[in-house]
């Protein structure tokens, strides 16, 4: 920017200080804009970073509720409390503890019985021959834990040669059990106990060494990294791909992906090939099947390198429903080269950027939280979740007829105010309000899909809590050292997610299918996917210890 003297100032004619000073003023609005757009992104960064990270609008909403509690309290056609009703009693405040509680949390456990007998020659000696009865037993509870326990199996097959007659030097071996890795100490317990410590509580390797080394077991990580690998690729892969079978029949599926940071990651079928320096960025994509679809949920990870619309275009190609998603471009493209497939975009992702833009008013400023767009759009959006919130355990076709007599015109509201601000030059949004409202208009065929069909949920929140274990874990572990590694990561945790949804525990389900998947494999290694079916989590033939309790 160019600085004048008075001289120079004065030497201007009117025509050049008129035009300077249009310039300077569109100058010092993008100064402001820019200066705003700042502030504002401090404020969501020290929210984000100190605040509590949350997008429930019922805690958004207590932002914006300090400065309308009463009127969103106040009922004129309340009848007013008599006095017994406002001066309430300390037995009334205090809550009843439920009976039998104890029992029912562990009615699942075995149960151990630990008398402490009194003799009636105790009784006689401290009370007189005839001066007692007996009361009641006390009885209480206490759990006992036991640590794992780990047996070395030794195994001994015998061996015969025939010295003569028709077997001359032919041996004979007894039953000798499959062996889940040849030459290897691995058996399905202990390798679905790393799966489960790994994949199910989220501990890294190192952590899983440690711990196997206080209790006299020496694995090296690298061992079990290797166990994890040549178990996913030659016995899970196999029910992976069965389950992506199963998850693309259904009419509504989910996706969404995270980033997972991959050392060596270039393609090693491809030597020539250096994609990226060390730790970049890969992806770990995730389809699950909808909230409100069927009674066998499924779970998908999928490695991939990069986030282009390649990946889920092959994974979906001839898929016929719809696909639940974030707006993430790849899959309005995907919408695009797939007739069969309807995209429908998340309703939580068009209320974040406005939840931001309240957090970034800050709760000091009331009446500006009052006034700004943000808070209500907010207000609309949650309207429209509040009728949703009741329609969850309906039918499909009853939920279909409800959204359309009740949810429909709130939507419609909700875009016709958003169409009267932009329209509105005088007072343009601006910021993460600005983000927000764009993000509504570019995708309001796509939001409004779940008004036509009972099965869609009205947002992907449940394709995101699906990916959290998985994001925990990378809190963990941080880096995956190599693509078989990922790939290993995608189909295990495909596994364990998947046995979650459908009621299993992790473990006892990972030590049944390494028990079982040797025993479906063929000369060469190779399982048909079609005989799984007993294998699936659903299947009625998983034995019963498969199943977690039920209360």
């Amino acid at each position: 920017m160019t600085k004048y003297s008075a001289e120079e100032l004065n030497s201007f004619s009117k025509e050049q200080l008129i035009s300077m000073f249009i310039s300077n003023q569109e100058l010092m609005e993008k100064m402001n804009d820019n200066l705003e757009r700042l502030i504002e992104q401090i404020r969501i960064a020290d929210q984000n970073r100190f605040g509590r990270r949350t997008e429930r609008l019922d805690e958004i909403a207590g932002q914006m509720s300090l400065f309308n509690e009463a009127e969103a309290y106040a009922d004129d056609s309340a009848a007013e409390p008599d006095g017994d009703e406002v001066i309430m009693s300390v037995q009334a405040v205090q809550k009843k503890k439920k009976s039998g509680k104890r029992a029912e949390d562990f009615k699942d456990l075995p149960h151990e019985p630990h008398l402490h007998k009194l003799t009636d020659e105790q009784l006689d000696a401290f009370f007189g021959k005839g001066c007692w009865r007996r009361l009641k037993p006390e009885e209480f509870t206490r759990v006992r834990c036991q640590p794992a326990a780990y047996t070395v199996e030794d195994h001994c097959v015998d061996v015969a040669v025939g010295i003569s007659g028709d077997h001359q030097d032919e041996f004979l071996r007894g039953d000798r059990p499959n062996d889940l890795l040849r030459g290897s100490v691995a058996t399905p317990s202990l390798v679905a106990a790393i799966l489960n410590a790994k994949y199910m509580n989220a501990q890294p390797l190192y952590r899983i060494e440690n711990q196997f080394r206080i209790n006299g077991v020496n694995l090296s990580r690298q061992t079990m990294a290797n166990w994890v690998i040549r178990v996913s690729e030659k016995y899970l892969s196999p029910l992976w791909e069965r389950f992506c079978e199963e998850l693309l029949k259904e009419d509504v599926t989910q996706a969404d992906e995270t980033t997972v940071q991959v050392i060596h990651d270039n393609d090693p079928s491809d030597p020539g090939d250096r994609k990226s320096p060390a730790g970049h960025k890969n992806y770990m994509w995730v389809h699950r099947s909808g909230e409100f679809c069927g009674d066998h949920p499924i779970v998908v990870f999928e490695y991939q390198r990069t986030r282009h619309h390649i990946y889920p275009l092959r994974f979906y190609n001839g898929y016929k429903g719809v696909l639940v998603t974030d707006g993430l471009q790849q899959y309005s493209i995907l919408e695009k080269k797939i007739d069969s497939l309807t995209n429908a975009s998340c309703w939580a992702h068009a209320r974040r950027d406005y939840a931001d833009a309240v957090k970034a008013i800050g709760k000091g400023n009331a009446e500006a939280i009052k006034s700004s767009y943000a808070a209500q759009a907010l207000a609309r959006i949650g309207a429209i979740y509040k009728v949703e919130e009741g329609l969850k355990h309906m039918a499909p076709e009853e939920r279909l007829a409800e959204r359309q007599k009740s949810v429909k015109p709130l939507v419609d509201e909700y875009f016709a105010w958003i169409k009267a601000r932009l329209a509105d030059v005088s007072a343009l949004p601006k910021g993460k309000t600005a983000e927000g409202m764009r993000y509504s208009i570019n995708h309001e065929d796509s939001l409004r899909v779940f008004l036509g069909n009972g099965n869609v949920p009205i947002d992907n929140s449940a394709c995101e809590r699906s990916i959290r274990p998985f994001t925990t874990g990378r809190k963990n572990w941080v880096l995956i050292n190599s693509i078989k590694g990922a790939q290993a990561s995608a189909v295990a945790y495909t596994i364990v997610e998947t046995a979650k949804l459908n009621g299993l525990n992790p473990y006892y389900y990972l030590e049944h299918l390494l028990t079982e998947l040797p025993r479906l494999a063929d000369k060469d290694g190779n399982i048909d996917t079609a005989a799984l079916d007993p294998l699936l989590p659903w299947a009625e033939e998983l034995p019963e210890k498969c199943h977690k309790p039920r209360r």
